[in-house]
């Protein structure tokens, strides 16, 4: 398998995860319609999952870099 599709989709899986976190870390003590406030989220665990998605979308965004940069150097190689 492609190592580029690979981290593109883990890129895109901690993007979805971040995204998550922030939703629920924004509606935090929010009411809803009917006027009564929601559960109560665990906001460490929201802090770790948004640390967490964001070290993942940096760690495949660097593996992406280093694939082009495989990827450029078999190209000069072959050339």
């Amino acid at each position: 398998m492609d190592l580029s599709a690979i981290a593109l989709q883990e890129v895109q899986q901690a993007e979805t995860q971040l995204e998550a976190a922030a939703t629920r870390l924004a509606s935090y003590g929010a009411a809803s319609s009917d006027g009564i406030s929601p559960d109560t989220i665990d906001l460490s665990a929201e802090v770790v999952a948004l640390l967490s998605a964001k070290q993942q979308a940096l760690v495949n965004l660097q593996t992406l870099k280093t694939a082009g940069e495989i990827s450029k150097t078999l190209i000069d190689v072959m050339a």
